[in-house]
This record gives structure tokens, sequence and C-alpha cells, in this order.
């Protein structure tokens, strides 16, 4: 009887360790299978917010910024505070004479008291002595000024990558967004033929069983179907893997199930691209970032000029009380500011240095110099050669515009020609009119028709952002 309800026991704990599982599970695939639903701006949005590479960029920009904020700190003293003990390896005689001296120079301040001199008298505390030092010394060159200036414009020129980056990035998330729908609008088409491709089978089977025609034209269908599957299998897991870079790309875990919402509708724009270089030329991000450097570049030739023919001013104090007391150096005195037991040999230095080794020719400072003549001139030359790249890229971009709309058009034209031919010869097909071959290129035809509509339709989307990213500048905002 023990036995009997043992086994019901494991058998209910058996079942419902199973339904726990199953109950996991299902959890689990309905995690999985959230969609998530993401328009274009969504997209852009959960970037600027998620996006690794653009986190990056927000730290470089901050070490810019916090360089050019306290770049002040070159004006700030040096201060330092020490205490010292030291103890000689032997006696030296010589110490009577110092305190002697000491003795002097408190008679000649007025005071009463004097430290005992003991020649020849070796004791373990008149080995030891206690030194404190607090310093402070501040130096100022006009070259200082520069530097600052220097670091305020590289966080300006910060400024400039940050939003470069930012308009890149942004950029290149819309163009894989509609590159995901073209794969999508592609997988489609690919998906409605293979279902028109078993409607075929399944019709020319019927028709075999019929009799109505030979094997061959039911083995032709069946073909024809089995070899359009591995083509659809492929170009459903390209566009898996191209969501699972897009999520990766904006900031979302690999694998989540992504639902683009928009479509590939481009809005047109009527540009010329001499009246573009004319309003928007001096927008380029990257120009503007080559004039910042040189300005970073005039200002170090500043500093080097001045660091090379100015002195430095060197301001120094130092406060340095040292214990010489009688009764030892480790024996202090209630009293810290009783003149017999404490001597500050501290002092006030103002010094002019000229660094003689800056005004060689063959110094490093003047080969720093050097450099940054050179930097000038280089960056010059980019600066030259990005406006002449940027004629070239605008003056692309609109030819691009301008020949994807007229292919938009034609091709809508195109695909409504091929869709009525397609759905002629398909009711001729069933009628038995016409040939499988026909049909299939009649499919093909308007397939062709449609994705080379879709394509145009992306390559005018594609060439508009990157025009827009080359000038800086929205012209769709006012659309």
């Amino acid at each position: 009887m023990k036995k009997i309800v043992s086994l019901i026991l494991i058998f209910f704990t058996a079942v419902s360790f199973t339904f726990a599982q199953e109950d996991s599970k299902s959890e689990t695939k309905e995690e999985k299978s959230e969609v998530i639903k993401l328009s274009i701006e969504d997209a852009v949005s959960y970037a600027l917010s998620h996006s690794r590479t653009l986190k990056s960029n927000d730290i470089d920009l901050e070490i810019k910024k916090r360089a050019s904020s306290n770049s002040w700190n070159v004006f700030l003293p040096n201060v330092q505070a020490s205490g010292t003990m030291s103890r000689a390896n032997e006696y030296n005689p010589s110490n009577s004479g110092t305190l002697q001296a000491i003795n002097g120079a408190l008679a000649m301040n007025g005071m009463n008291k004097f430290l005992p001199v003991k020649d020849g008298y070796d004791k373990e505390e008149d080995r030891w002595s206690t030194v404190g030092t607090v310093s402070a010394s501040w130096n100022f060159t006009p070259a200082y000024i520069a530097q600052i200036k220097i670091a305020k414009a590289q966080y300006e020129a910060g400024k400039i990558s940050w939003e470069q980056s930012q308009r890149e990035t942004i950029t290149n998330i819309k163009k894989m967004y509609y590159g995901l729908l073209l794969q999508q609008e592609s997988l489609k088409i690919q998906k409605t033929s293979l279902e028109n491709a078993r409607q075929r089978m399944i019709q020319a089977q019927t028709n075999f069983r019929n009799g109505a025609i030979p094997e061959i034209q039911y083995l032709q269908t069946q073909v024809n179907y089995e070899n359009a599957k591995p083509d659809v299998d492929s170009a459903e897991q390209s566009l898996t893997q191209q969501m699972d870079l897009f999520a990766f790309m904006i900031g979302m875990p690999v694998g989540t199930n992504i639902e683009l919402t928009d479509s590939i509708e481009p809005v047109y724009v009527d540009v010329s691209a001499d009246d573009l270089l004319a309003k928007y030329s001096d927008n380029d991000l990257q120009i503007q970032n080559l004039e910042k450097n040189k300005l970073a570049a005039k200002l170090g030739i500043t500093a080097s000029e001045l660091a090379t023919w100015l002195p430095t001013l060197a301001l120094s104090y130092s406060y340095q009380p040292v214990y010489i007391g009688s009764e030892g150096a480790w024996h202090f005195s209630k009293d810290i500011g009783d003149g017999e037991k404490w001597y500050d040999s501290g002092s006030f230095s103002a010094t002019l240095v000229w660094n003689i080794t800056n005004m060689l020719p063959w110094s490093s400072n003047r080969q720093k110099l050097k450099d940054y003549k050179q930097q000038l001139v280089q960056l010059d030359l980019s600066i030259e050669s990005l406006k002449e790249n940027q004629k070239v890229q605008v003056r692309k971009a609109v030819d691009t515009l301008t020949q994807a709309k007229e292919q938009i058009d034609v091709m809508g034209r195109n695909v409504t020609l091929a869709q009525r031919a397609y759905d002629m010869t398909a009711r001729s097909y069933r009628n038995g009119t016409t040939e499988l071959l026909d049909l299939r290129d009649a499919e093909a035809s308007l397939n062709q028709a449609k994705l080379g509509q879709i394509n145009q339709k992306f390559q005018y989307i594609s060439a508009l952002m990157d025009l827009e990213n080359t000038l800086n500048v929205s012209l769709t905002e006012s659309k």
C-alpha cells in the first residue's frame, strides 16, 4: 500500500514539474515573441539614448569640455607642506658654532633667553633635528593665455566632431531602416511568387489526375516550386540577420523582434547643385572642424613664440620652522612660538627666467613651432580638397535624385502594365491557352518592375540623406 501511495506521489510530482516547465517555456516564448514596433523616428530616438557609439562620443566631448572649463588652472600656485625628522650618524661639535650664531641673532632681536652651548658633549637629542616646510610657488608666462585659448578651440572642434558623428550615425540608421524595408518588400514579392508557384503546382496536379495535362507538365510546376523555396528561405534568413544588426546598431538586445512601421515613400525636392553650393557650402561640418583646428594651430604658434622670447615670472615663498631647543629634537616646547625653540629659515623670492635653449633654431621648441606652421599648410590643403570634393558629392547627389525620380515614374507605369500582362497571362494559363513558360516570364517581368521601383525609391531617399549630410542642412523639413 505504501509503495502504491509513493508511486502516486511521484507521478503527480512529475506531472506538476512537467506543467511548470511548459508554463516557463510558454512564458519565455511570449517574452521573445513580443514585437517592438518602430517608426524611423522611434529608431533614431532610441539610438540617441542607447547607442554605444554615441555614448562613447558623449564621453569624448565631456573630456574636451572639462579640459576647456578648467584650462585656467595653469594659474594655480603650487602649494606643498612637508615635515622632516633627521638624525646625524655622528655628533658634530660644530653644532656649538651654529648655536652661538643663533644666540647672536637672538641678541640682536632683543631676546634675553639664549640656547646653551655645550662643546664636546655628545647627547642623543643633539643628533636629531626637526624641520617643517610650507611652500608656495607661482609661475606666470604670457604663453599660458594662449594655452587656455587652445583648450577652448579644441573643445569647439570637439563639439563639431560630436555633431558630425551624430549626423553620420543617424544617417546610417535611417539608411539601414530603409534598406530593411527594401529587403522586406523583396521578400514579400518572392513569397508571393512562391505561393503562385505552389498554386500552379496544385492546379497542375489536379489537371494531371483528371487527365487534362501530361505528367511532364505537372512535374515542371513541381520543380519550379521546389527551386523557389531555397531562395525564399535564404532571403528570410538574410533579413533576420540584418534585423539583428540593426538592433545592435541602435542599442537594442540582439534578437529583439522588431516590426518596421514606415514605408519607402520618398519626399521629393526640387534642388539645383549650384544653388545648394551657394547657400550651404559653408555648413559642411568637416570644413568647420578643420577651421577650428587651424585656429588651434595658430594659437600653438603664438604660445611657442611667447615661450621663446618672453621670460617666466616665478614667485616663491616658504615657511620653514626648525626646532633647535635645548631639550632635544623630540621634546617640543608647549609654547610653539617660543623663539628659543623654533627658527624660521624660510624665504620669499621673485625670479625672471629666460630659457635660452628655446631660442636656438634647432631646439625642440623651435622645431615644434615649425611643425605648427606645416600643420597650417596641411589644413589649408585639406580644406581646399574638401571644398572641391563637396562640389563633386553635391552634383552627384543631385544627379542621382533627378535620375531616380524619373525612374520611379517610369517604373510606376511599368508596374501597372506588367500587372495587367501577368493577370491576362494567368487567366490564359488557367484556361489552357498559354504555356507555363510564358506565365513565368510574365511573373518575372512583374517582379522586376516592382523591385526596380522600390529600389529607385531607396536610391532617391539615400541620395537625399547623403546630400543633407554633406551640406549639414535639412531639405525636407518644410515639406
